[in-house]
């Protein structure tokens, strides 16, 4: 009998804590309302922002909330249904501000990077004692195959030759940036020769830019300029200080450069892979060159619709890659690893001419990276420019 007249004294207390703690956040949200009229709209406006934020883990200190409170709100037939314009909503009310690290705040990006040399360059590499591989299909079980390219078909989409055949780019702007170059996960870094001085943010992250993959993108932006292209690089670590998050504030950027600039048609988001054996130990994919040089392998990354968000043209960006990946095969048989389709969008319905690149892994050493960026670069420049003619 005592332990049930406890329980319902610890049940009443949990309700009283929830009442209070929905008072509170109704009170700071109608506050600055005049009216009972005005603050009815506040409470209606703020409602489904606050649930999905609850819901998704964003637990202000004043919440005071349960899980199951959460969980409970999270099902909520209203939510759910306006959840996709929630979210998008919300990702674009956080990048209104983005915070830097001295407290100050800063808007999106939305002019071109001014690039200015590093006071020191990267060191020709030694070896950087990571054991190397070079990772190539063995058959076509598990991938769907066209001409050069394997794609490993994570998604329920059903894929077939004919969707990937017949890629033409579009007239490029004669004027205006025509390519931008970010970098959701800029500070993900690589592996110099020992004795490198170092400052790392992470596990194989950094914000020097001589060694993590902003320094690829410098490369590939170099190629593209000398191939003709206009193209602008942002430079921004938007996994800095904070990883979570980064493809909300990439995109908020990526949405301002093309109202700014209209004129933009392909997107690379320049990321590089991590690669572990059994024991959890980094190595390194590479691909040996005829030179005698050695590039590190990369792969590209489509996002589809499967996680229910909107992004009707995803097979465009998906034939594009496959584009690509046949044209650098062509060349460098054994620099691309397959294609990766999968649900997430990866903010690749910004564009019909996205990809995500993945450069390396963390094992590689930098000049392996920069010099697979700057062959993949000439080879996307040739096929753009190609496709003018």
């Amino acid at each position: 009998m005592k332990q049930k007249h406890r329980a319902v004294q610890i049940l009443r207390r949990l309700e009283a804590g929830l009442l209070a703690a929905g008072t509170l956040w109704a009170v700071g949200v109608t506050a600055g309302s005049d009216t009972a009229a005005s603050a009815f709209s506040a409470l209606r406006a703020a409602l489904p922002m606050s649930a999905l934020r609850w819901e998704l883990g964003d637990f202000w200190p004043q919440d005071g909330l349960s899980p199951a409170a959460a969980l409970t709100i999270g099902e909520a037939p209203l939510l759910l249904a306006a959840r996709p314009a929630v979210a998008e909503r919300w990702a674009l009310e956080r990048q209104e501000e983005i915070p830097e690290e001295d407290g100050e705040t800063k808007a999106p990006v939305t002019t071109p990077v001014e690039e200015t040399p590093l006071d020191a360059e990267a060191p020709v590499e030694e070896d950087n004692g990571v054991p190397a591989k070079t990772l190539i299909p063995s058959g076509s079980d598990g991938y769907f195959v066209t001409g050069r390219t394997y794609i490993s078909n994570r998604t329920d989409h059903t894929l077939s030759a004919s969707d990937l055949q017949n890629f033409s780019a579009p007239a490029l702007a004669e004027t205006g940036p025509q390519i931008l170059i970010v970098h959701t996960h800029g500070s993900e870094s690589y592996t110099p020769a020992p004795g490198t001085d170092v400052v790392w943010s992470g596990d194989y992250r950094t914000t020097d830019y001589r060694y993590n993959v902003v320094k690829v993108g410098d490369e590939m932006a170099e190629v593209f300029v000398e191939a003709g292209l206009s193209v602008l690089h942002d430079r921004t670590l938007y996994d800095y200080p904070s990883y979570s998050g980064a493809y909300d504030r990439s995109l908020a950027s990526i949405q301002h450069y093309l109202e700014e600039y209209p004129t933009i048609q392909y997107i690379l988001d320049v990321h590089r892979d991590a690669i572990e054996d059994g024991q959890g130990n980094q190595y390194k994919v590479i691909s040996e060159l005829q030179d005698g040089s050695t590039a590190a392998q990369m792969s590209l990354v489509i996002g589809s619709d499967g996680s229910g968000l909107s992004h009707p043209n995803w097979l465009q960006n998906l034939r594009l890659a496959a584009a690509m990946q046949n044209a650098v095969l062509e060349e460098y048989p054994s620099l691309m690893r397959p294609i990766t389709l999968r649900n997430s969008r990866y903010n690749q319905h910004a564009t019909t001419g996205s990809l995500l690149l993945e450069v390396g892994a963390a094992g590689n050493a930098p000049q392996e990276a920069i010099l697979a960026g700057r062959l993949f670069a000439q080879k996307m420049a040739d096929l753009l420019t190609a496709s003018q003619t």
